[in-house]
């Protein structure tokens, strides 16, 4: 890095929100143009004001990483297939007459809740604009719900009375987000 005290200043800022391979990526493209202002002749600090106006406020970066965030792009899928599923699985306990099914009422209530407690938490990593470390709250909440699919997935032909025919909706479609869930959770864990 060249150095330059507004240049380490810049970078300690986002350093604080950002991940370290962000900022290492960062580093290399402020070093590469304040270099190239160097070169042009600027002094050491006119080529540093320079800099970090080429690349904007901190605020601006931190905003950029965020929207494409690999948490946040994984909350956004996730929640715009949430309706979807819940339809399908919707149907499917309604026509299979769901609620004399052999389930304890505390089970249930824990699934709900736990249902309900993964979308405020996919939304809240979804509409994050300012905070990267927010859009990595997406892990445990993909998580969960891949456990939670699997749950209504193992628990199906244990509980249902019968075959009903919204069943061959519900289990395509969360082995479906079962499957690009658990696709995308590596590049969540890495970024």
């Amino acid at each position: 890095m060249a150095g330059h005290h507004l240049i380490e200043a810049y970078l300690a800022t986002l350093g604080r929100q950002l991940p370290a391979d962000a900022v290492e990526e960062l580093a290399d493209g402020l070093d590469e143009t304040y270099q190239r202002h160097r070169s042009t002749g600027l002094p050491p600090d006119a080529a540093a004001d320079a800099t970090v106006r080429d690349f904007g406020e901190p605020g601006t970066v931190l905003r950029a990483y965020v929207r494409q965030a690999p948490g946040r792009r994984t909350a956004l899928m996730l929640l715009a297939w949430g309706p979807i599923v819940g339809l399908c699985w919707g149907a499917t306990l309604v026509a299979g007459h769901a609620w004399t099914w052999p389930i304890p009422t505390t089970a249930r209530v824990v699934f709900g809740a736990t249902l309900l407690v993964v979308i405020v938490t996919l939304a809240l990593a979804a509409t994050s604009h300012h905070s990267y470390h927010r859009t990595r709250l997406t892990i445990g909440a993909a998580t969960v719900l891949i456990g939670l699919d699997g749950a209504m997935l193992c628990a199906l032909p244990v509980v249902a009375a019968s075959f009903v025919w919204p069943m061959a909706l519900a289990v395509p479609v969360s082995l479906t987000r079962m499957t690009l869930t658990a696709r995308a959770l590596p590049r969540m864990l890495t970024h």
